[in-house]
């Protein structure tokens, strides 16, 4: 990656602002195999780690990051209140106006029942829009490896192609369903190079 890219390291994300909406997922640091990693884990909770941070799409418009799942929700239908839980979420968001329920979001799942490349709108709000990166047990336990062009993401999903966003966050959750879920995060940053990260 070039020197100019953004790279959140785990002890960067446990330090973010936690938001809470049922309980508090637990965060913390942990090293396996001589590599820090961030390990989130939700007994039927659901908090998010998140950073308030403008940043330029046009100087790095790809997010990438290595994820892991300890496993799935079995039986839940994700487009439901009731189904709205995934072991593992990256989100980006960006302002549309002044008060502050004025965003848009897109949010990368580990799906559970959503097929891989399938989007829908979040079960409480349009101004979420979800996409499914991985789905179900297929790579349960692996280390998997995204990048995302943000601004194509935003452009399929909302029809924008925002030059900036302004907040990037990260939760695993099992609230809505009565669920618990881990899942460890590494390597997140945001580059000018569209090359996958190197994993664990």
């Amino acid at each position: 990656m070039a020197a100019d890219d953004l790279h959140f390291s785990p002890d960067d994300i446990v330090s973010w602002t936690t938001r809470h909406f049922e309980g508090e997922t637990e965060y913390r640091v942990i090293e396996r195999d001589d590599t820090r990693l961030l390990q989130a884990s939700a007994q039927q909770q659901a908090s998010a780690k998140y950073l308030e941070r403008e940043i330029d799409l046009g100087e790095t418009p790809y997010l990438h990051w290595c994820w892991q799942v300890s496993g799935v929700h079995e039986g839940l239908d994700e487009t439901q209140k009731s189904g709205d839980d995934y072991p593992a979420r990256v989100y980006v968001a960006r302002k549309t106006g002044l008060l502050p329920w004025h965003v848009e979001s897109v949010n990368y799942v580990w799906a559970s029942s959503q097929p891989a490349g399938t989007a829908w709108p979040n079960a409480f709000t349009s101004r979420a829009q979800l996409l499914a990166l991985q789905s179900g047990e297929t790579r349960v336990g692996e280390w998997v490896a995204e990048v995302r062009d943000v601004r194509d993401d935003y452009r399929r999903l909302f029809g924008s192609r925002p030059e900036s966003i302004d907040g990037l966050a990260l939760m695993s959750d099992g609230d809505n369903a009565e669920v618990d879920a881990t899942a460890w995060f590494t390597h997140l940053a945001f580059s000018a190079s569209p090359e996958p990260p190197d994993c664990p």
